[in-house]
């Protein structure tokens, strides 16, 4: 029969839940007393079935137990792009998720139960149970376990499953999700900005990578270094250089030979890169594994006379520093930002996090060219620690905006360190309406304007576009990218991006990441954002 194990105070029955006359029908037999408070808990079942009869069992189990609790936890929002990627996933395994449609999201399903015949519901996606729920030893607990850096993945994932409890006839009454928190209301939108598939680089090998780090080193000349991605047919770290070349308005690819001694250095994720002169950019940190220390300082050495005479064969020397500054360099997930002091040019570098420390708030003043640490005086209020932070020169400072904190919640703080007479001093910048927490984003300044690009936020109703902030009237505008031309999902976390300012465009290159177990999404073409009407118009 339907029984497939008995014991003394347990049961397993094998039932269609689709045939509640059966379900019905089995669970008299085996002595079930539903006058008696009931548990019932559908862990990722109920989507797979058609959502009518989904609908019937939840109905049908408040019309039958007149003191009920009812558990639930499965996925919300397919149709953002880690949506559209875990929908594909159960597509190709034949399993696809039927509730999606008609309940998109936590409150779709919460309006659900209530109108099934449950009278009490509460609803969370699971990175507000983890903060609200979860107690703060326990959080602590998990986030030790063993190295982790995937933040993005796992506040994707957590932001695509809820869990909801319903009840009914219960006294007291059943509230396990209490205190429930505020849902965060739909982020304002000022507008949207076109995407486009860039021109020319669509059949490029090499740029479909994350963690990596691309920088404007000359005109018209954009080096990619780093990041997990594909080589040689194979997902990995990436070791090769990448150069991407601008002529008569075109961007193409320009083979680079590399001279490495160690190819190991040319692997790493997570790092900077910063261009100090025509032929040489700076690497500073990254990682190979999360339990790595840190991979220190490289140089990036180009030819005198690269780039000028067409699109030949470009040799790149990479020579490792030792041990120039190793307390500012055995860091990944934080920022390297050009600064000037009293006509001098130095390197910031801030935050991030170690194999040992998962936020650092410190910082380090570079000399350049030779690298060595200068002590400065910076007063101020000082910035809670944070990394996958966005950084940018501005007015000889830094300006220094979002990141993750040490309690892994998103940041939407907005600081420039200014320069003073006798060193530098934090200040804060207030933003109205609040800057929305994000972390992995990236950002540029563009005439008293801080564009913050893509991130990861809480907000599971939408995924962060291009964020437009005055730093003269603090006015803070959230604008959509139009992706109706794109044939497949815009990840815009762990990317890179190139501020081009005479076309007021972004050239987003790479992004993506671990899907959880629904596969790796690498973007796989770059992505021009044409920004003018934005920039314009602000």
């Amino acid at each position: 029969g339907a029984i497939t194990f008995s014991g003394d105070d347990y049961k397993l029955l094998g039932v269609d839940l689709s045939e509640l006359s059966e379900l019905e029908r089995t669970l008299e037999e085996v002595g079930l007393n539903n006058e008696i408070p009931t548990l019932f808990i559908a862990e990722v079942v109920l989507t797979y079935m058609e959502t009518t009869r989904s609908d019937a069992l939840i109905q049908w189990a408040a019309e039958h137990f007149p003191r009920a609790c009812f558990l639930l936890y499965e996925q919300v929002q397919p149709e953002d792009p880690f949506g559209c990627v875990m929908q594909q996933h159960f597509r190709q395994l034949s399993t696809a998720l039927r509730s999606l449609a008609l309940y998109p999201d936590c409150q779709a399903q919460q309006r659900r139960f209530l109108g099934k015949g449950w009278t009490e519901c509460s609803v969370m996606d699971m990175n507000e149970f983890f903060t609200c729920c979860v107690p703060e030893d326990e959080q602590q607990r998990v986030q030790t376990l063993e190295p982790f850096d995937e933040y993005e993945e796992w506040h994707l994932k957590c932001s695509h499953y809820f869990v909801l409890a319903a009840s009914k006839g219960m006294e007291p009454s059943w509230t396990p999700l209490s205190p429930i928190p505020c849902h965060a209301g739909p982020v304002g939108v000022a507008g949207s900005v076109p995407a486009a598939v860039c021109a020319g680089l669509s059949a490029i090998p090499g740029l479909r990578r994350y963690g990596h780090r691309s920088v404007l080193v000359k005109p018209n000349v954009i080096v990619t270094t780093g990041g997990f991605g594909e080589e040689d047919g194979q997902h990995c770290r990436v070791r090769n250089v990448h150069l991407l070349s601008r002529r008569a308005g075109h961007w193409g690819a320009v083979c680079v030979t590399p001279n490495v001694p160690d190819q190991r250095w040319g692997e790493r994720l997570y790092h900077t890169v910063s261009r100090v002169s025509d032929t040489l950019a700076l690497v500073v940190g990254g990682r190979t594994s999360p339990s790595s220390t840190g991979l220190g300082m490289l140089w990036l050495k180009f030819p005198e006379t690269w780039g000028a005479s067409g699109p030949g064969d470009v040799a790149v020397e990479l020579v490792n520093l030792q041990p120039a500054a190793e307390a500012a360099a055995l860091r990944w997930r934080h920022s390297t930002t050009e600064i000037t002091f009293k006509g001098e040019q130095y390197l910031f570098v801030y935050g991030g996090r170690s194999a040992l420390q998962p936020v650092l708030g410190d910082w380090h003043f570079l000399h350049t060219p030779e690298l060595s640490c200068t002590a400065i005086a910076v007063e101020g209020p000082v910035p809670e620690g944070r990394h996958s932070h966005s950084a940018c020169s501005w007015e000889g400072g830094v300006l220094i905006a979002g990141g993750l904190g040490a309690a892994e919640q998103p940041l939407g703080s907005v600081f420039l360190l200014r320069e003073l007479e006798h060193g530098f001093q934090w200040q804060t910048i207030e933003t109205h309406p609040p800057l929305v927490p994000r972390y992995s984003h990236t950002a540029h300044v563009h005439e008293g304007k801080l564009l913050l690009v893509g991130g990861v936020w809480f907000h599971a109703s939408s995924v962060p576009g291009i964020t437009v902030i005055d730093l003269m009237t603090g006015l803070c505008l959230n604008y959509v990218i139009n992706v109706e031309h794109l044939e497949w999902p815009l990840m815009l976390h762990n990317h890179s991006s190139v501020f081009l300012p005479d076309e007021k465009e972004l050239l987003v290159i790479g992004g993506g990441g671990n899907c959880f177990s629904f596969g790796t999404h690498l973007n796989p073409e770059p992505v021009l954002l044409n920004l003018s009407s934005i920039l314009t118009s602000h």
